[in-house]
């Protein structure tokens, strides 16, 4: 792909060649279907148009050191996508289906997985939805499976380098015993708003509060928060939260690297007393964040000490980064190796 510039790749869609789609039918699987269609045909009464039966997952593969393609912890994306699809009624897809159907996108495009020690990746992007017709509220009887592939670089414009974040506290992303911890599109819809209104004010993304108390931190956008002080990673806990799979991955590595972990609620107020603040996901990896501003009090409640990236954050990054790409140790066997 001579006329595409890896290092500057922006985290969107690009056309690749081929997706490939499963559809569910007399309650079983079909075989998997290879397109090079970028469209989808679906009836007009369809459930996922009408009553948000919809879900996806993000992950990606990655070109190594060695020049071998990569995928990062899939199994988790799919028991997520399996939680789901549980979540609101949906055909559950089997993880024959899901694997299958992943490394067949890859390899269909692998000319579009950018080369190793670009920065950018393929991002992988199953889905899943109600195909079916209804017009009465209830599950669908048929679903549609698609994975396409897009090659991307940083989700955040700034890369790994401080954003600025604002609180939000006009909108709730979701709410407590909602949607907040499976992976639909409702979620995100409902946090188009206030991402819009930020992004005109200069801020990377908002930052959610709950939606009871608007007290503690849920989560920056779509994705996860976490915060570093006295040699510990902290990070939220609340049912309204997105499972992030890089938010786990860093969890077991920083007790690996030798740091303390607490998942639990962190309260607004407790914000300036971090030494380091940073927000975690698939498409972000790690974003440091810079500065947090409360239009409660019209300032900035955060700061980094220079406008760097902190010392823990970016052991964590490089870290993370470096399995991915197998330039490091993967003690964990995250990673598996399919092409």
């Amino acid at each position: 792909m001579e006329n595409l510039d890896w290092k500057n790749l922006p985290f969107g869609y690009q056309k690749t060649d081929y997706n490939v789609r499963c559809y569910y039918r007399n309650g079983s699987w079909g075989e998997l279907e290879v397109s090079s269609s970028e469209y989808i045909n679906i009836h007009m009464a369809a459930t996922a148009l009408h009553y948000g039966q919809e879900a996806f997952e993000g992950l990606k593969a990655y070109r190594g050191v060695d020049g071998k393609v990569r995928l990062f912890r899939w199994e988790e994306n799919y028991e997520r996508l399996k939680n789901s699809a549980q979540g609101v009624m949906m055909a559950e897809v089997t993880k024959e289906v899901f694997y299958n159907a992943v490394v067949k996108s890859v390899m269909l495009n692998e000319r579009f997985i950018p080369p190793h020690g670009t920065g950018a990746s393929l991002y992988i992007r199953p889905f899943l939805f109600g195909s079916g017709a209804e017009v009465g509220v209830a599950p669908a009887k048929e679903y549609m499976f698609v994975v396409f592939v897009t090659p991307v670089g940083p989700y955040f414009k700034e890369g790994f380098k401080p954003v600025r974040i604002a609180i939000e506290r006009d909108t709730d992303r979701a709410a407590p015993l909602g949607t907040g911890n499976i992976k639909v599109g409702g979620n995100y819809a409902a946090s188009l708003k206030a991402i819009v209104r930020v992004h005109k004010e200069g801020f990377g993304s908002p930052l959610y509060l709950d939606a009871v108390e608007k007290r503690y931190i849920d989560e920056i956008g779509a994705a996860n928060f976490f915060g570093i002080k006295d040699n510990t990673y902290i990070t939220p806990k609340s049912t309204s939260i997105l499972p992030s799979i890089t938010n786990k991955s860093i969890i077991e590595l920083a007790e690996h690297i030798g740091l303390k972990v607490e998942r639990r609620p962190i309260d607004v107020a407790e914000l300036p007393t971090f030494e380091e603040a940073g927000a975690c996901g698939t498409a972000a990896v790690i974003s440091p964040i810079g500065e947090i501003y409360d239009s409660a009090t019209d300032k900035s409640i955060f700061f980094t000490k220079d406008g760097n990236p902190g010392p823990i954050s970016t052991k964590i990054y490089e870290t993370l980064v470096g399995i991915q790409y197998g330039e490091v140790e993967d003690p964990f066997n995250w990673t598996e190796v399919i092409g």
